[in-house]
C-alpha cells in the first residue's frame, strides 16, 4: 500500500473522530439549552401570572413584601381552577374572532390539537380567571366550526373570576339579559384586555356582556349569519343569486350536509336570508364577492355542501332548478356524491341574542384594533410578494399571450372542458338515506347484544 493512501486514510479517521467528537457536543450542548430554557420558561410564567394577578385582583399592598412572597410560593405549585372556589365571580359572555388556518375546528372534544377552544382555556388558566372545570363554569358555546373555518362573531359563555362585591345579586337579579348601560361595571376586572395579553395573534377577544345564569350561548342564540368570500372569475352571479333565493325558509336540507343519523334526527332548518355582494378588494380584473347565509341553525357542513353546488351553477355546469331538486326529499332522498367548497374561505360572521350588548374598554379597544390593522399590513406584504414572484419569475411569454388572446375572441375558457366532463349531480353516485344509515345503526345495536 502506498505511502499517500496510508496518509489519506489516516486523515480520513481523523475526520472521523473529530465529526463524532462535535456531534457528542452539540447533544451536550442541547440538553444543557433544553435546561436552561426551561427554567427561564418558568420564571417568565410565574413572572407574568404575577403581574396579571396583581394588577386585575385589586389587591393594594404598598410593602407587604411578605404577601409577595406568599403568592410567589403558591405559583411555584401550579395553578388548580377547583381550588378557587372562594372567590368571587359572575357568569359572562365573550365574543370572540379567530383566524382557523392552523386550528382543527373550535372544538377541543375531538382527538386533534390545537383547537381554538384548548387555546382559550389555556389563556383563561394563564389569566387565573378560570374558577372550576367546564361543569361548574356552566360553559356553552354558540357554534362549532369545523378545522380551518374563521369567525368574528363566534360567543361564549361561563362564569369568570369577578372583582365586584355584588356580582351574585346582579347575575341572579331576573331573567333578561342585562346591557352595559343598566349594570355598573366599575372596578371590574377588564376581561378583553387581560385575555388578549395571552391569547395566540389568531385569537382575540372582542367583547364581554354580562348574562343571566341560565343564559346559554348555544340555545339562547336567535341567528347565526355565515359568510363565504370567491373570486368571481368568469361565474354567472345572477344564476347563483336566483339559485340562492331558493334556499329562504324552511326546508329538509340533509343533501346539503354530512349527515350525523347518530346524533341528528331531524334535518329541517329555517334559511331567513341570503345574498351575494361584491366586496371592496380586487385582484388584478378579478373581484372578491361574498355569499352571505343568515338562519337560525346549520348543520354539519351545511354551508360548504349549499356554497359547492352554487358553483356548479355558477360555472353553467347545472341549472338553478337542481335546488329545488335536491330541496325535495320524496324525490330525491339519497344525497349525490360532490365534494364540499373548500373551508378557508368561510367565516362564522355573528350570532344573534336578544338584548345583548358586548363592550370592551377604550385600551383594550384601541390595541385590539392596533392588532388587526398590523396582521392586515402583514398579510398584504405577503400578497405583494406573491404577485412580486407571479410577475417576476413566471413572465408570460409572447406565444401564451397570443394563444391567449385568441382563446378570448373564440369564447374559449375553462369551463367547456370542465362541462365536458362534468357528470349531472342527479346522474351520480348517492350515499345511503337517512332511513338506511338508521337501519344499519339498529342492526348493529341488535346483533352486539
Amino acid at each position: 500500500m502506498s505511502q499517500k493512501v496510508v496518509v489519506e486514510e489516516e486523515a480520513v479517521i481523523n475526520l472521523k473522530s473529530q465529526i463524532a467528537s462535535l456531534e457528542n457536543r452539540v447533544k451536550e450542548l442541547e440538553a444543557e439549552n433544553a435546561k436552561l430554557s426551561a427554567r427561564l420558561s418558568n420564571c417568565r410564567c410565574n413572572e407574568t401570572e404575577e403581574k396579571l394577578d396583581g394588577r386585575e385582583s385589586g389587591e393594594v399592598n404598598p410593602g407587604g413584601h411578605e404577601t409577595a412572597k406568599k403568592k410567589a410560593r403558591d405559583k411555584i405549585s401550579g395553578y388548580d381552577t377547583s381550588t378557587m372556589n372562594h372567590h368571587r365571580r359572575r357568569f359572562v359572555a365573550l365574543k370572540i374572532m379567530y383566524f382557523g388556518q392552523r386550528f382543527y375546528g373550535f372544538s377541543s372534544e375531538g382527538q386533534m390539537d390545537p383547537t381554538v377552544e384548548s387555546e382559550i382555556f389555556k389563556a383563561l388558566e394563564r389569566t387565573r380567571l378560570l374558577i372550576g372545570d367546564k361543569k361548574e363554569i356552566q360553559y356553552s358555546r354558540c357554534g362549532r366550526t369545523d378545522k380551518g373555518v374563521s369567525a368574528v362573531g363566534q360567543v361564549i359563555a361561563l362564569f369568570l373570576r369577578s372583582k365586584l362585591k355584588d356580582i351574585d345579586a346582579n347575575n341572579k337579579n331576573s331573567g333578561e339579559i342585562v346591557s352595559e348601560e343598566h349594570e355598573h361595571n366599575e372596578g371590574e376586572i377588564d376581561y378583553v384586555r387581560v385575555l388578549n395579553r395571552v391569547l395566540p395573534n389568531d385569537i382575540r377577544i372582542v367583547g364581554w356582556c354580562p348574562v343571566p345564569n341560565d343564559f346559554s350561548a348555544r340555545f339562547n342564540c336567535l341567528s347565526r349569519e355565515y359568510k363565504y368570500f370567491f373570486w368571481i372569475d368568469k361565474l354567472n352571479l345572477f344564476a347563483m343569486e336566483s339559485a340562492g333565493k331558493k334556499f329562504i325558509g324552511e326546508h329538509d336540507f340533509r343533501n346539503f350536509c354530512k349527515m350525523d343519523a347518530v346524533n341528528v334526527h331531524n334535518y329541517r332548518r329555517h334559511i331567513t336570508s341570503f345574498e351575494i355582494s361584491p366586496c371592496k378588494m380586487r385582484f388584478e380584473d378579478n373581484q372578491l364577492c361574498a355569499i352571505k347565509l343568515k338562519g337560525s341553525a346549520f348543520l354539519w357542513h351545511q354551508v360548504r355542501c349549499m356554497v359547492a353546488v352554487l358553483f356548479m351553477i355558477g360555472q353553467g355546469l347545472e341549472s338553478p332548478n337542481v335546488i329545488d331538486v335536491l330541496l325535495d326529499i320524496d324525490r330525491t332522498p339519497r344525497k349525490p356524491q360532490y365534494p364540499m367548497a373548500s373551508e378557508i374561505p368561510l367565516v362564522l360572521h355573528s350570532c344573534e341574542f336578544e338584548g345583548l350588548k358586548f363592550t370592551c374598554s377604550t385600551d383594550a379597544e384601541q390595541a385590539l384594533r392596533t392588532h388587526l390593522e398590523n396582521e392586515c399590513q402583514l398579510y398584504q406584504l405577503q400578497a405583494a410578494i406573491f404577485h412580486e414572484a407571479l410577475l417576476s419569475c413566471l413572465p408570460l411569454s409572447n406565444d401564451a399571450e397570443i394563444n391567449s388572446d385568441e382563446s378570448s375572441r373564440n369564447g374559449w375558457n375553462g369551463t367547456d372542458k370542465k362541462r365536458a366532463s362534468h357528470v349531472p349531480l342527479m346522474s351520480r353516485p348517492t350515499e345511503p338515506s337517512y332511513e338506511e344509515r338508521r337501519s344499519k345503526l339498529e342492526n348493529t345495536k341488535s346483533r352486539a347484544r
